[in-house]
């Protein structure tokens, strides 16, 4: 028998085909500045990776100019890129551009059409977004597990200086898109506003760590060795943020330390670690955020969880966009059916017919999200035999 409170849009009710096609990306229309840099394309069938050398485009070479890949049945997402998020192609004057879409159901050309490259814009568009409540803890905070130095945010309450209050702390990854524009390359979760207006209408209040993220991201995120990216350095990540930050966290403002008061989230990868830090640190955290898991890059967490649910507890929210694609749908009812099955985990599991794989759907959910998992939540528990 297993409890999992929902909120459920669509359930998934078919099975993803085992059928392949070819899929030819062509380069169409593009800028004629930067011609001598190659593009690639990031999706949902690459994790996103803004710099795959298999996936890459070049104007300036015939022979480059399309690429083949072959891809199961089922709906895609991409992006051009100049090998990172800071080059990512946008609209004319700057403006973020959605995600492309696709469907695999046959062989298929897509033509990929650029109409301007984000960091052309820098100089007009780059403002700060980040409210007073905001603070850039340290630039370069070091990680002693990982020999690195990274920047940490922090969001302290409106009247956190006027109280002798404590609070709990949500710890959160990819700290550049949470609280200012003029950091995030493709759109903020604009955190500080959310907590703002939730907190000023009588919603609990919390305090948020954001840590930055690094070009090696898809290690540090990931528990697992991957074939694109290597071994794995999830392990270390978290005894950063177990032994060394939350230790500084506690010590240095006023925190419920408990795990119950602990929560973690992050999406896509971070998703994936933070899923990860609820099955490898329980006695740390208590209540996770699992927005878009990329579980695909880590085979071994399904055996993870299975060997180890019977221990978990806790709060788990789960959301993913149904326009992310079948596959990483499928992955992710998997991976909560074993954790309600085996646990006595709370589980609010969200499928958005609209949301895609990108900030503007983590934006809109998190308010639910926060208001779950830091509040008192829901009453209503479905019963699933």
């Amino acid at each position: 028998m297993r409890y999992i409170l929902c909120f459920l849009f669509l359930m998934l009710t078919s099975i993803v085909s085992e059928a392949q096609f070819t899929v030819n990306f062509k380069l169409g229309k593009y800028p004629l500045v930067h011609t001598q840099d190659s593009i690639f394309i990031a999706g949902n069938f690459n994790n996103w990776n803004p710099g795959n050398s298999a996936y890459r485009l070049s104007a300036s070479n015939e022979k480059g100019t399309s690429f083949f890949v072959k891809l199961d049945t089922g709906s895609y997402e991409y992006k051009a890129t100049r090998g990172s998020w800071n080059t990512v192609e946008c609209l004319n004057y700057g403006t973020n551009i959605d995600n492309h879409e696709f469907r695999v159901e046959s062989d298929t050309t897509i033509t990929v059409d650029i109409e301007a490259w984000k960091d052309d814009f820098a100089s007009l568009i780059n403002k700060h977004t980040s409210t007073a409540n905001v603070q850039v803890m340290d630039s370069a905070f070091f990680l002693p597990q990982l020999n690195s130095h990274r920047r940490i945010w922090i969001y302290l309450p409106e009247g956190y200086a006027k109280t002798k209050k404590r609070y709990p702390v949500l710890y959160m990854h990819d700290g550049q898109n949470l609280f200012d524009a003029a950091t995030a390359a493709f759109g903020e979760w604009g955190i500080d506003e959310c907590l703002d207006s939730l907190i000023s209408k009588g919603r609990p209040a919390g305090i948020v760590v954001g840590i930055d993220n690094s070009p090696r991201r898809m290690n540090e995120y990931n528990p697992f060795e991957f074939r694109d990216h290597g071994k794995g350095e999830a392990d270390a990540y978290l005894a950063f943020l177990t032994e060394t930050l939350k230790p500084y966290i506690d010590k240095n403002y006023r925190t419920l330390t408990n795990k119950e008061n602990t929560i973690i989230a992050g999406s896509s990868m971070g998703g994936l670690v933070s899923y990860y830090a609820m099955l490898k640190h329980p006695e740390v955290f208590g209540k996770a955020g699992i927005f878009s898991p990329s579980f695909w890059t880590a085979p071994g967490v399904k055996a993870l969880t299975d060997s180890t649910a019977g221990k978990m507890s806790g709060k788990f929210f789960f959301y993913m966009g149904e326009k992310e694609g079948d596959t990483f749908i499928k992955d992710m009812i998997e991976m909560q059916d074993v954790l309600g099955l085996k646990s006595s985990a709370l589980i609010y599991s969200v499928l958005d017919p609209q949301g895609r794989h990108n900030e503007n759907a983590w934006r809109k959910w998190f308010p639910e999200f926060y208001t779950w998992i830091i509040g008192d939540g829901f009453n209503t528990v479905i019963k699933v035999d």
